[in-house]
């Protein structure tokens, strides 16, 4: 009898352990803002972002594997995480993971004009 509950019990949990494993295969989220530093070293990026008085500093892991691209005359030509700077205009689709926010793809849309003082 016990074998049969843990049979049961097994079969139930079993399904849903492997499924939390699993990445996302889906962005769930994604955010649009400037560089506000780039760690080469640590592949990070924090992007502020916000509306108005409602600013927002976002840290993205990024890792090797993750498509960065340039829209700026490159039609999308890949780059490397080395090539962003601080006042690089991104926009990248990220999810949640328990060790914090990670990119799954990353495009440079432009710089930020510091004469006009806004994104274009």
């Amino acid at each position: 009898m016990h074998r049969v509950t843990l049979l049961s019990l097994a079969s139930f949990i079993l399904p849903l352990a492997l499924a939390a494993q699993q990445p996302p295969t889906v962005p769930h989220d994604s955010v649009r803002g400037a560089i506000r530093a780039v760690n080469v070293r640590a592949r990070t990026l924090e992007v502020t972002t916000g509306v108005g008085y409602a600013i927002r500093v976002v840290r993205l892991q990024v890792p090797a594997s993750v498509p960065i691209t340039n829209r700026d005359g490159g039609q999308g030509a890949p780059i490397k995480l080395a090539e962003l700077k601080p006042g690089d205009v991104i926009r990248a689709s990220f999810g949640g993971r328990p060790t914090g926010f990670v990119a799954y793809t990353i495009e440079r849309v432009g710089r930020m004009d510091a004469g006009a003082g806004r994104v274009p």
